[in-house]
């Protein structure tokens, strides 16, 4: 009856213990890395392979979303800089001075998320700025999504570890 019970404190339905929140998790992680500015990694890789239309099509959708992405920064940037801060930090305090589960996991997700979104900034403004086409333009989406792979890598270990540490130290009845 004792391995009953701590097989049931393990797989609880809080926010660490529920499936549903580890598989979004991974596909929000698995989302992030493929779409990269808006241009699916595919298209990439079949833009340097083949080139000719395939380069053309990469070059006119990474134009438009660039062109998109910066406009929204430049009409309401500091506006949504200013919520997604408000909207951060009281996840922080809900989460960490608090200790609702919930606002830790869902800060644990959005943070790194937002990290990601200020790195597509920064990257469409160097796009912009080199007017990059070509072998450039490959590389720069590349080399972006790289940077979003190793910091998916990094929120998903750390969200690992702390759900791991969360549900071996509150049980089924939160004590």
């Amino acid at each position: 009856m004792d391995w009953y019970n701590s097989v049931f404190e393990l797989i609880d339905m809080r926010s660490f213990s529920n499936l549903w929140f580890w598989i979004v998790l991974a596909v929000a992680w698995s989302s992030a890395t493929h779409w990269t500015l808006g241009v699916p990694y595919d298209m990439v890789q079949r833009a340097r392979r083949v080139g000719g239309q395939a380069a053309i099509d990469l070059e006119d959708l990474a134009r438009i979303n660039v062109n998109r992405l910066l406009y929204i920064a430049r009409v309401s940037g500091l506006w949504l800089l200013g919520l997604s801060c408000f909207l951060l930090s009281g996840l922080a305090m809900l989460a960490f001075w608090y200790r609702v589960e919930f606002a830790q996991a869902v800060l644990l997700l959005a943070f790194p998320l937002s990290i990601v979104g200020a790195l597509s900034l920064s990257t469409a403004k160097l796009i912009e700025s080199e007017d990059a086409r070509g072998e450039l333009l490959h590389k720069r989406l590349g080399r972006h999504r790289l940077y979003t792979q190793l910091i998916g890598a990094l929120s998903i270990f750390v969200t690992a570890m702390w759900g791991m540490y969360q549900n071996l130290t509150i049980g089924v009845l939160g004590g």
